[in-house]
């Protein structure tokens, strides 16, 4: 409809209200009147009375129309139109009531402004409530609708409700609401009532026969959603979601913002708080070097970086296109034509001393590795040079240039750890423990296990193999592993980064693990494909059925912030590496199990001295 019709119809349909109202006072002037004189008619002077209910009108139009609920398109019924009747209801009144009182010859008695200013609010507030009712009993009443059953009775839930019955392109009738705070168990949104708790979903589901549930809580969490998937599944019903109120584009949920569950929700969305201001003084203005940029670690922490405003930002990986993708998510273009792009390979000595000889960082995160398990176990050779040497390369250029803070990005299987991936791994934190000792600055290690839509990740293998028709391959039924969405976890690097203390090894809390094969059964279900069967191939070399975050001899210490913990890493003094050389993947494999395996309570090097010399 053009937006000068629309305007036009707007204009109209104030100005209809506008006459109802003046009718209104017109009607509740007399009827004040009249039960001023005990209801006898015969007492009633209807010219002053006319008079009187005329000027009523008028001012109460003139009032309205500046600053009431004629002035602005207000929704009826809503609180704004309410708020505005009852300011202009009052503004009226209190002129009437002057008039009353100081004008002599008096046209009514003076009580009648006052009784006719309470009927003519009440009335007016009652015509627009019964429209109201009118609208959400006809909207109930749409054919072909999924009746949905909404989690949460909050702001959300409230907001959610209202928007799906008013908006008439939408496809969900709420008909029932579901929330744990029992002190709601009584309410009541525009007709639709509290039946119970999220315990009680499957008998409200067939009481009300609905198709689906609408989870209207922004910030529920992973483990929240699986419980509430689990009991949609008994219920047969579709589960949809609000996205986080960061992401919805007017910052108030409606209708359109919802979308089904994915697995991101079951897995990985939980609240982070962040010590912004704290991770901005480390951050903001600095120079900061980050490797391995062009990966899915990198190139987020790089997205997350860019949003504290550092002075330079250099992004490090020997991979082109994949520097490319993470400039283009950072500046729209992707010409790799300044300074800040460089191109080269953690396992030379000389470029990495001349990359920081040239960008000068002040903070460095260090997200280069190699870290697919299966492959690494077929050649430690390669596991040596890129996550041993080159992790040892990428701190001694940072040693040599003075840099403040060093971030090495480890893992979950360095923790105890059974594979070349994890034994590489270990040795890195043990490498940059042993900086910490020797050098001025902060080196540090941030230790966390998978996350979702890596690449190499279970989730993006699996659902290759689901629209190859299958079979979806899990090595074995009770396998499981720790999820977090990739930004989440790049938030909390930051965060570590900013509270981590010289040497230690920042652990990430990353919730309760998950089975592998119920992330293959969600997948086949989401996908909507029948038939999908899954095969269960046998644990591979150096692979566990469940990772653990901490090594049984590790102490864990407590942060500042809840979803981080730190434990500390015995230094390996850097010779060890620069002397081992190993010329097979069998002699590679050897030293850094052995390496990788001595404990604080058997490292028995005496400390070295710290330099006291530190820089910002």
């Amino acid at each position: 409809m053009p937006t000068r019709r629309l305007r036009r119809l707007d204009r109209l349909h104030r100005w209809g209200w506008a006459a109802i109202d003046g009718t209104v006072w017109a009607v509740a002037v007399f009827a004040a009147s009249w039960l001023r004189y005990d209801f006898d008619i015969s007492r009633l002077e209807v010219a002053p009375t006319a008079l009187f209910a005329a000027v009523a009108v008028l001012l109460h139009l003139i009032v309205g129309a500046l600053v009431g609920p004629y002035a602005v398109g207000h929704q009826r019924g809503s609180f704004e139109e309410a708020a505005d009747i009852v300011r202009t209801v009052i503004s009226t009144t209190a002129v009437l009531f002057a008039w009353a009182v100081l004008v002599d010859p008096v046209l009514v008695p003076r009580s009648v402004p006052l009784v006719s200013g309470v009927v003519a609010l009440s009335a007016m507030a009652a015509a627009r409530f019964l429209l109201r009712a009118i609208r959400t009993r006809k909207a109930a009443s749409r054919p072909s609708e999924r009746r949905a059953i909404v989690l949460g009775a909050g702001q959300a839930g409230r907001h959610l409700v209202r928007g799906m019955l008013r908006d008439e392109d939408s496809d969900l009738l709420p008909v029932a609401l579901l929330d744990d705070d029992r002190t709601k168990r009584r309410l009541a949104i525009d007709g639709v009532r509290v039946r119970g708790t999220r315990s009680d979903l499957v008998e409200v589901a067939q009481k009300y026969d609905a198709s689906a549930v609408v989870v209207a809580i922004p910030r529920a969490d992973s483990e929240l959603l699986r419980h509430i998937s689990q009991l949609a599944a008994e219920a047969d019903l579709d589960v949809l979601t609000l996205p986080p109120l960061s992401q919805m584009v007017s910052g108030t949920p409606s209708s359109r913002d919802l979308r089904d569950l994915d697995l991101n929700d079951l897995l990985g969305r939980r609240p982070i708080s962040l010590d912004t201001t704290l991770i901005a003084e480390k951050l903001a203005g600095r120079s900061i070097l980050v490797t391995g940029a062009g990966g899915s670690i990198g190139s987020e922490l790089c997205r997350q970086i860019a949003r504290f405003g550092p002075g330079k930002l250099y992004l490090l990986d020997r991979d082109e296109s994949g520097l490319q993708a993470t400039q283009m998510s950072l500046t729209g273009q992707g010409l790799l034509d300044n300074d800040e792009v460089v191109l080269a390979d953690i396992r030379d000595l000389d470029t990495m001393r001349d990359v920081f000889r040239r960008t000068r960082p002040d903070v460095v995160f260090h997200a280069a590795a190699l870290k697919h398990l299966p492959l690494l176990e077929r050649y430690p050779l390669e596991a040596w040079k890129s996550n041993v040497v080159g992790t040892l390369n990428v701190l001694t250029g940072a040693a040599e240039q003075g840099v403040g803070t060093f971030v090495n990005i480890s893992t979950d299987k360095a923790a105890d750890p059974t594979c070349v991936l994890g034994y590489s791994k270990r040795v890195a934190e043990r490498l940059t423990a042993q900086f910490a000792v020797t050098q001025p600055g902060v080196y540090v290690s941030v230790r966390f296990g998978n996350v979702l839509g890596s690449r190499g990740s279970v989730v993006l293998a699996f659902t290759a193999q689901i629209e190859r028709g299958g079979p979806v391959t899990v090595t074995h039924p009770e396998v499981e592993r720790y999820f977090m969405l990739i930004p989440e976890a790049c938030q909390l690097v930051l965060e570590a980064c900013a509270i981590g203390r010289d040497g230690d090894v920042m652990v990430l809390d990353m919730g309760e693990p998950v089975r592998i094969v119920d992330v293959a059964r969600t997948l086949i279900k989401m996908s909507g494909r029948r038939g999908i069967d899954i095969k269960y191939t046998g644990l591979r070399l150096g692979e566990k059925l469940t990772e653990g975050l901490f090594a049984p001899d590790e102490t864990v210490t407590a942060t500042a912030n809840p979803l981080i913990t730190s434990v500390t890493a015995p230094p390996l003094a850097t010779e060890a590496v620069r002397t081992a050389r190993p010329s097979s993947d069998a002699t590679a494999s050897a030293w850094m199990r052995r390496t990788a395996t001595v404990s604080m309570a058997s490292h028995d090097s005496t400390p070295q001295q710290r330099p006291s010399e530190r820089r910002p």
